[in-house]
């Protein structure tokens, strides 16, 4: 079985920092993509960050230049730097991953981790 375990979630004032982490484990032949996205209350669940072909990242508007995604292929990890945060950045994170298990089918799956809360609030 393939499992997201996300981490680094919180309460943070407005204008500081937060650093998400998803890691993947279990029977991994291979990870095609790892995303990050978000729901806040009331919201559809929209993508915040993602790595595509190579090192090239895509943000969603709001979050340019204020969040950046990164990825430690050795580790199955994908990680999020929340910078300059802002009261509408209070949502859900989720992290997403198009993954080939090891044991089967072999073609790529969708897995969702379980979210980690992130609160702006002063």
């Amino acid at each position: 079985q393939v499992q997201l375990v996300e981490s680094g979630g919180g309460l943070v004032q407005p204008g500081g920092s937060l650093r998400l982490s998803c890691a993947a484990s279990g029977s991994i032949s291979s990870i095609n993509a790892m995303d990050w996205y978000r729901q806040a209350p009331g919201k559809e669940r929209e993508l915040v960050a993602a790595i595509i072909s190579g090192d090239s990242t895509i943000y969603v508007d709001s979050v340019k230049d204020r969040f950046t995604v990164s990825r430690d292929n050795a580790k199955n990890t994908v990680y999020l730097q929340m910078n300059r945060l802002k009261p509408e950045d209070t949502a859900v994170y989720f992290c997403y991953a198009e993954i080939v298990p090891s044991s089967g089918p072999y073609y790529p799956r969708q897995y969702w981790g379980q979210g980690t809360q992130v609160i702006v609030s002063s």
